[in-house]
């Protein structure tokens, strides 16, 4: 018996509840919650359509421990999903801990005040996730996530050190519309303003953001897909991978942005709407990237029309048996067919299937641990087998590109 319940009813939040649906002898009981009943509910009603499964719905508010810990007992599950906001880890955490569940999320905590990443908030909870028999596993959607367990996969099998990791994210789709983000506006739009970092020579490299002079950018020829501009970005993983690959000497992350969404966006920021702080309106506060967010598309309805495909993997250049190589770890992934077979687009897609194989390796007890760990620090070969059979296919090659210096 495998019972998880999912927090968090946004377009990843479908993938997640979709996928667990397809694999019935690992999930035998479903629960989706969210603040918005009506989402969760929506999402029920597709499962059964497509699958014949019945699925659980609940209301909750993911800021109130107590509320989420009444339904976390209430429920019982094995695993805890959090596919929520950011802001809201460590008040599931808190819960899960409270209420003795498993935890798993796909991004770091930051908090709601400043735009800031960084994991030894939820780093912290190690101790007490021990102390309680519990295990916690942080960042498993692809970026992080999948870009972790690649990492992982290379240090165990294709390098005896690995010196050098690139990370490349290319969405080489189209939705459609002027402007959108393909995740939460407002976590999306905070990630790609602020400074840019990357580890090099055992410290961080400060470099300025996206939208600024003197961002460092690159043309790299991806596969399928071709020749796209690709940005230096500062990602999460970053942090964790520096720490737990030995013998690295560098590791970047690089993003593809179209021109006419870096434009839009200097606009955005120029005129304030981009800010995070409060500001009066009309004898009211209001925050305007909240505001800005409710005038952008949902990115869990561009699903419908979005074509084209993302191309997301790392390159990784290091020792093996003395020798020097390259290699090339990626995954291509089709907007129409992720929302053919669950009707969300392919940036929901590429980071729901990895949570729900988080969760499948925990109930089943594969990955069991007492602690809370990143996904580097586990077993990479179950995970990169799974992600064969559950709809993301890997690729491995021998890389001959070029990257910056």
């Amino acid at each position: 018996m495998g019972r998880v319940l999912i927090i968090g009813a946004g377009g990843v939040g479908r993938v997640v509840a979709h996928k667990c649906a397809q694999v019935p002898d690992t999930f035998t009981d479903i629960m989706l919650a969210s603040r918005s009943i009506s989402k969760c509910e929506r999402i029920r009603d597709e499962i059964k359509e497509k699958t014949s499964r019945d699925i659980e719905v609940a209301k909750v508010d993911a800021d109130n421990v107590p509320e989420l810990s009444s339904l976390i007992k209430g429920f019982k599950p094995d695993a805890v999903v959090n596919v929520a906001l950011p802001y809201q880890d460590l008040t599931i955490m808190d819960a899960c801990l409270e209420a003795g569940a498993n935890y798993i999320d796909t991004a770091n905590y930051e908090p709601p005040e400043v735009a800031h990443f960084e994991y030894s908030w939820q780093w912290a909870y190690r101790d007490r996730f021990k102390q309680k028999g519990l295990m916690a596993v942080l960042g498993c959607g692809f970026d992080p996530g999948v870009s972790n367990v690649f990492c992982a996969y290379a240090q165990k099998h294709l390098f005896d050190e690995i010196n050098y990791v690139d990370i490349l994210d290319c969405n080489a789709g189209s939705h459609g519309h002027p402007f959108a983000t393909n995740f939460n506006p407002e976590i999306n739009i905070r990630e790609v303003t602020q400074n840019v970092r990357h580890w090099e020579g055992g410290r961080w490299v400060e470099t300025p953001p996206i939208l600024e002079q003197g961002s460092v950018h690159f043309c790299f020829d991806y596969p399928i897909v071709g020749k796209k501009e690709s940005y230096l970005l500062y990602h999460e993983e970053l942090e964790s991978l520096a720490m737990n690959i030995k013998g690295l000497k560098r590791i970047r992350f690089w993003m593809t942005f179209s021109e006419n969404y870096l434009t839009h966006l200097r606009v955005l920021q120029n005129v304030g709407m981009t800010r995070i702080d409060g500001v009066d309106y009309d004898g009211k506060k209001i925050i305007p990237i909240k505001f800005l967010k409710a005038l952008l598309p949902d990115p869990a309805k561009l699903g419908e029309n979005y074509t084209g495909k993302t191309v997301i993997g790392n390159v990784m250049t290091g020792m093996k048996g003395g020798e020097r190589k390259s290699v090339y770890i990626y995954n291509v992934c089709d907007h129409a067919q992720a929302y053919k077979e669950v009707g969300a687009q392919a940036i929901s897609y590429t980071t729901g299937v990895p949570a729900m194989i988080c969760a499948m390796l925990v109930i089943n007890g594969t990955w069991k641990n007492h602690g809370v760990f990143n996904v580097e620090q586990l077993d990479p070969d179950p995970f990169m087998d799974a992600l064969n059979k559950h709809g993301l296919k890997w690729n491995q090659e021998e890389f001959r590109g070029e990257l910056p210096g």
